[in-house]
């Protein structure tokens, strides 16, 4: 077991589809992750969005797969903690870096980040898989990521909504259920807040539905870079809408190891 995560975090983590664990990155990739969302947000990427309407509050910030060209990115993602942390809650000598997120809410951002899971919107199927939620600043209960307790293990996916406007990527699609009035998620009794400090990290499987507030009565930034790992299991996969990221095919088909450069392996020691 890693010095990072115990038997007790692994068990949570399987059982309630996400586990916090404190104090496990270290300051100085920190530091290098702030320089990171600086490069970022001054040099998007041609799929970057603005989440914040016209006229609105603040500002919400999203990016990803800047990896290659940010190192501070690729450092964390295949080095040091982070794949640890992914190796050892997938039960795997070799976890398979997939993609970064950064995702910053500027003080006063009204939009919220809305409920979802991220599994519809990736090309992936398995279970075998993490994404590691990295807080750069102090996030109080009031702003902070919401689980909803085990929600990955329940058997139901959901068409993907916006998050522009909350408004689903389709009406319906097999296999998949709207995820109707928001209203009701944020209040059901399963749902789990998640404060965290800077060095904590938020771990929750791709098929648990979370979201997070807007920022509108918050006086400081929310800069998160998430991490996705994919275990043993993973194979590519189509969905009926275009994936976000929306990866090309390039030599993949339905049912293949994403086996390439552009999804890593990291060999743990």
């Amino acid at each position: 077991m890693s010095v990072l995560v115990d038997g007790a975090d692994v068990e949570s983590y399987h059982r309630e589809g996400f586990v916090v664990l404190r104090g496990v990155v270290p300051r100085d990739v920190l530091d290098a992750l702030a320089v990171g969302v600086e490069k970022n947000m001054a040099n998007p990427s041609d799929w970057t969005n603005d989440y914040t309407p016209k006229g609105a509050g603040g500002r919400f910030f999203d990016d990803y797969v800047s990896w290659q060209r940010i190192h501070e990115f690729r450092d964390a993602a295949l080095n040091g903690s982070l794949p640890e942390i992914a190796g050892a809650l997938l039960g795997t000598r070799r976890p398979r870096f997939f993609h970064e997120h950064v995702l910053v809410k500027e003080p006063g951002t009204v939009t919220p980040t809305p409920w979802h899971h991220d599994d519809p919107y990736y090309g992936i199927d398995g279970m075998d898989n993490v994404s590691l939620w990295v807080p750069l600043d102090s996030i109080p209960e009031s702003v902070a990521l919401r689980c909803f307790r085990a929600s990955h293990s329940s058997g139901r996916r959901f068409i993907p909504n916006r998050f522009k406007d909350d408004a689903p990527y389709l009406p319906s699609a097999q296999g998949f259920e709207p995820m109707g009035d928001p209203t009701g998620w944020w209040a059901d009794p399963s749902v789990c807040a998640c404060p965290a400090e800077p060095g904590d990290v938020v771990a929750f499987h791709f098929r648990t539905l979370h979201a997070a507030p807007g920022t509108e009565n918050h006086s400081a930034r929310r800069r998160v870079v998430s991490f996705r790992y994919l275990g043993d299991d993973a194979r590519w996969a189509h969905r009926p809408w275009t994936t976000s990221p929306p990866f090309p095919d390039q030599n993949l088909a339905p049912g293949d190891l994403p086996d390439e450069d552009r999804f890593p392996t990291i060999d743990l020691k």
